[in-house]
């Protein structure tokens, strides 16, 4: 059996301020080095910084065998504490990034041991790289790391010139430059392709109901547009200067589309414009339909909302690729959008709404007649599950960012429809805004209605439409 050491970092320049990971996988008995991952994550912590190389590095290990065993090196005490179960795990924000990374490889297969930080520098460096890239406002690049590195090695390698400037230096400065541009001509697939570029803080939140829990909440948001609402640090202007300074001028023909999410001045960030799925019989009865009940087709009321909604996205023309949950209630939606734009529907079981267990089909009074401690303990802790063993929102969460993340590195500069349902739109919205778990019981979110969130190349994501239902009136 192949063992695996995997030694991880993660840093904030500020605590929390523009933070980044580093990851490298080695193999334990050669000793050497099988993968890189950094990235740049936005404002984060210090903490979630290193959870979030944690995760790169187990990732990074199962894909390139998953029944290895796996050495986890960190200089972070809290990380190795947390996951070794010697320390408890209070944090909210490090909950789910926890239990996330625990998924990853089964117990049995991972060990942590805290190393002192000198030990730790190939890690180390790989997070400052990352920060240093999203300063400059762009993502690490493996080949580029490779390249200043070897460059800066054949730099202290070659003797200095004895005599008078001429051809031994230029010699020497050639011989650096032919090995950087070989180097960054090399095949860069070692780099993270699932981490993506979306937003800090990825894992900490809570979903909603398909049936929004009217009983319990306020409609701080009916109705209304969400705009220019952008997180992590620096103003506009300041991101837009960072964002085409790192991108290289594009032809007519190749600029991708501004769509829903951004002036051209900002660049093209990965847009994702969120539909929720047209009414079914459930919907006006405010019942909860989840992943795990009747799976219901639409209603009449709801076909039309669906050709309606499909007529508006025709008319704007921006939308390129159509993503849709796999339950039948978002399929039909995404067909009908589909029918009308010439495009293919490709199902994302990411996008699946919460299983919410013995609550399917039931109203939330209902609910709170039948299950009352279960249904107290559910609004206040996104870890309790509904009754019958349903899936938490905490793990709903976990799993929508790791969705958001592949698809924000799969489809960046393009305008993707995703067609689900009212728990993964509302926690996109609110991981996007950074809001707390909370804010989940505050947005109210119609049948049919459009929303779209852009994630941009320096970690920051903006939502710019919520909730929009002007293309459903007459």
């Amino acid at each position: 059996m192949r063992e695996f050491i995997v030694e991880a970092d993660g840093g904030s320049r500020g605590n929390p301020g523009p933070a980044g990971y580093g990851s490298v996988v080695i193999d334990a008995a050669t000793g050497e080095t099988l993968a890189e991952r950094a990235e740049f994550i936005g404002v984060a912590t210090n903490n979630v910084a290193e959870y979030r190389g944690l995760l790169a590095g187990l990732r990074a290990a199962r894909e390139l065998d998953p029944a290895a065993t796996v050495r986890v090196r960190m200089d972070s005490k809290l990380v190795v504490e947390q996951m070794s179960g010697r320390w408890k795990i209070k944090h909210p924000d490090m909950k789910p990034l926890a239990a996330e990374a625990a998924r990853i490889l089964p117990a049995g297969q991972v060990s942590y041991e805290w190393i002192p930080r000198e030990r730790n520098k190939h890690a180390d460096r790989l997070a400052n790289e990352a920060m240093d890239a999203g300063k400059r406002g762009e993502q690490w690049d493996a080949a580029a790391s490779r390249a200043a590195l070897d460059t800066s090695a054949v730099s202290r390698a070659l003797p200095e010139p004895s005599g008078p400037p001429g051809d031994a230096t230029a010699g020497a400065a050639k011989a650096r430059e032919a090995l950087a541009r070989a180097r960054a001509t090399e095949d860069t697939t070692a780099t993270e392709a699932t981490t993506g570029t979306a937003v800090t803080e990825a894992t900490t939140g809570a979903g909603a109901t398909e049936a929004t829990t009217a009983a319990a909440v306020t409609e701080a948001t009916t109705g209304t547009a969400v705009t220019e609402a952008t997180t992590g640090a620096g103003d506009a202007d300041a991101r837009a200067a960072r964002t085409l300074a790192a991108t290289p001028p594009t032809s007519p023909e190749t600029r991708p589309s501004v769509g829903w999410a951004s002036a051209p001045d900002l660049g093209a960030p990965a847009t994702f414009v969120l539909l929720r799925h047209g009414e079914t019989p459930l919907t006006p009865q405010k019942r909860f339909s989840g992943r795990g009940g009747s799976d219901p087709s639409l209603s009449a009321v709801g076909r039309e909302q669906a050709e309606r909604v499909a007529a508006a996205l025709a008319r704007r023309g921006t939308v390129q690729h159509i993503l849709a949950s796999p339950l039948a209630r978002t399929r039909e939606t995404a067909g009908a959008v589909a029918a009308r734009l010439g495009l293919e529907v490709v199902v994302e079981e990411g996008l699946i709404e919460t299983d919410f267990g013995a609550w399917e089909g039931l109203t939330f009074g209902e609910v709170r007649e039948r299950h009352p401690e279960d249904l107290n303990r559910w609004l206040a802790d996104p870890e309790a599950e509904p009754t019958g063993g349903g899936e938490s929102f905490a793990a709903t969460a976990a799993r929508i960012s790791a969705t958001r993340d592949k698809l924000t590195a799969a489809y960046a500069g393009r305008t993707v429809l995703l067609v689900t349902h009212v728990t993964p739109i509302k926690t996109l919205v609110r991981l996007a805004l950074g809001a707390p778990p909370e804010s989940l019981f505050r947005m109210e979110l119609s049948a049919a209605s459009l929303s779209a969130v852009a994630y941009y190349a320096d970690g920051n994501a903006s939502v710019r439409l919520f909730n929009d239902t002007s293309h459903l009136r007459p």
